[in-house]
């Protein structure tokens, strides 16, 4: 009887512990602040020419803020230390010297979800080719777990979106922090109330020749959110309402949003005759099939506060972005 219980035990373990003849391992959930990086490196490279290009190129200025702030917060600690729970941070860096050059992107290698990126080099020489040649690999690959993370975070509790549904054609995953403040013709101001001010997305339609391709895009795209602002965004006082600060030249790329090529616009406005100003991304999605441009916009209003992680917030809510 003994044994054939002992037996019936063994089977069931080896049916949890194994998938298709492969051992299955148990990975810790990951853990960090959203854009914070651990750099696992010796002091003396960190310290040395070698933390100074990582710090140069991931904790660079995040494009559109008026004020400078860095892209990702960084913590180092020396290869000694990081054991037990500090592996479960999601966002690493790791440098190891000695090693043949090359950079590799680990997923999941102790924590789930958790990113890793692996930079070594015989020399302090090769180590900083490979942090400059590899730079955009690597930023992409943190900003794409960051996103993902926060999109999960935000998804416990999130909005009814129903109404965007009806009337735009648009899914749009944001909390229930947000409420919809002016519905009106196709025109939605969302807005999310902070501490020191507010957090607002824009979601609207324009024609599809409103905005050109080329050089003339990012004077298009300030044109339509100009002239939107004049319409549907006054301020308290009266003939006050948004525009783009024209003292600061907004930054346009193209991304791809939803499978949809789209202008990434980022930069400053201003509301018009009066004092207040913040930072907005804007996105500006083509979709060719109802022939329009799809407007999706966040802007931030939080004097005397850090604002990358409310401008962060936004521009993961707007890529989770679904188009009919």
């Amino acid at each position: 009887m003994i044994k054939n219980i002992f037996s019936l035990l063994l089977i069931a373990i080896i049916m949890v512990s194994c998938d298709d003849g492969k051992q299955q391992r148990y990975v810790a959930a990951s853990s960090g602040n959203i854009n914070s990086i651990v750099v696992v490196a010796d002091n003396l490279l960190w310290e040395n020419e070698v933390g100074d290009v990582v710090r140069t190129v991931l904790a660079a200025p995040v494009e559109g803020l008026s004020k400078e702030e860095p892209q990702f917060s960084m913590s180092q600690m020396p290869p000694s230390v990081f054991t037990g729970f500090a592996k479960n941070n999601r966002t690493v860096l790791k440098i190891e010297k000695g090693k043949d050059a090359a950079t590799q992107i680990a997923n999941d290698p102790y924590a789930r979800p958790q990113t890793m990126v692996v930079i070594t080099g015989q020399t302090n020489a090769e180590i900083i080719e490979e942090i400059k040649s590899n730079s955009a690999k690597i930023i992409d690959a943190f900003k794409k777990t960051e996103v993902t993370e926060k999109q999960r975070r935000t998804s416990k509790s999130l909005f009814d979106d129903k109404a965007l549904n009806e009337n735009l054609g648009v899914s749009l995953k944001f909390p229930t922090a947000y409420r919809i403040a002016k519905e009106d013709d196709n025109f939605f101001w969302i807005r999310r109330d902070i501490e020191t001010g507010n957090v607002d997305l824009l979601v609207y339609e324009v024609p599809f020749s409103a905005i050109r391709k080329g050089d003339s895009a990012v004077v298009d795209v300030v044109r339509v959110r100009d002239s939107v602002g004049k319409i549907h965004i006054e301020g308290a006082l009266e003939d006050t309402y948004m525009t783009t600060e024209p003292a600061f030249t907004p930054f346009i790329t193209e991304v791809i949003l939803d499978n949809k090529p789209t202008f990434e616009t980022r930069g400053i406005w201003d509301l018009k005759n009066a004092f207040m100003s913040g930072p907005f991304i804007n996105y500006a999605i083509e979709d060719k099939m109802n022939d329009r441009y799809l407007i999706v916009e966040g802007y931030v209003f939080a004097p005397s506060i850090a604002k990358r992680d409310y401008i962060f917030e936004l521009e993961a809510i707007i890529k989770s972005i679904k188009i009919k």
